[in-house]
């Protein structure tokens, strides 16, 4: 927003709307995965013989399972909307405080795919080392019945992951954290960290793939100010391990770590 130094918010306050939006979203989902992995660590079974649902059924019947998934990847967009609406500019690009403008959307697109490549292989073998190791649980991004409407849904459910992430993530800490006076190191550290600590339920492992991955992220972002990019990348990614590795694990269930 166009904002004169009089009716600029605080620091004080933009600290204030920092831990809202947290708290509203990804901060909570920090929470919740250091409280399960604490939960995991003290289980009886050992953390390499766990499994993390990420797309569980939300019903056994079919039509209010698609209802519930539907609320759920809608509600989950709300802070989404809340930090579009808080950093809203009225002239265009109306939304280039996230980094995002509309321009160059093919080469935006290209530089997405050129990340999944360089990002996506040695993700997969860090998580199947990880796996050996027991720093990790078995991943199992989908375990709902197959519904003319399954792909569909955990295609939404991968755009949601991307954007709540690397819209909040990148976009939103990345802009108002400059605002209170951060250097930018500091927000790439612990924005990485903040992307870790969320998925801490998946294990240690999880945690230091998502930290080195929030490094990169980060850094790039820091260096472009372009967010589409980190958006297409997310989401290719995602799908493809919501959608392809289910087929893969049940096709080749020991490879994965998973019962067969």
């Amino acid at each position: 927003m166009n904002l004169t130094s009089s009716d600029a918010p605080s620091r004080r306050r933009l600290r204030w709307e920092i831990a809202i939006v947290l708290a509203l979203g990804l901060g909570q989902s920090a929470v919740y995965a250091i409280v399960q992995l604490a939960y995991r660590l003290t289980s009886e079974t050992p953390l390499g013989q766990q499994t993390a649902t990420l797309n569980p059924a939300r019903s056994d019947r079919e039509v209010f399972d698609l209802v519930y998934q539907l609320l759920g990847i809608g509600f989950s967009l709300v802070p989404i909307l809340l930090v579009c609406f808080l950093l809203w500019n009225p002239q265009r690009p109306h939304l280039g405080a996230l980094g995002l403008d509309g321009r160059h959307p093919w080469r935006d697109t290209a530089s997405g795919v050129g990340l999944v490549l360089a990002i996506g292989v040695p993700g997969l073998a860090f998580y199947l080392i990880g796996r050996s190791l027991e720093l990790f649980v078995a991943v199992d991004p989908g375990a709902q019945a197959q519904h003319w409407w399954t792909i569909p849904v955990l295609l939404l459910a991968a755009a949601r992951a991307s954007l709540t992430e690397e819209i909040v993530v990148l976009g939103y800490l990345f802009a108002r954290l400059r605002t209170v006076g951060w250097s930018i190191w500091p927000i790439i550290i612990a924005t990485s960290i903040l992307r870790a600590s969320y998925h801490l339920y998946q294990g240690p492992g999880a945690f230091l793939g998502n930290l080195a991955m929030g490094l990169l992220f980060g850094w790039l972002f820091a260096r472009t100010g372009r967010l589409m990019p980190f958006l297409v990348a997310h989401f290719l990614i995602d799908a493809a391990v919501f959608v392809g590795y289910p087929w893969a694990a049940a096709t080749w269930p020991a490879f994965f770590g998973l019962p067969g």
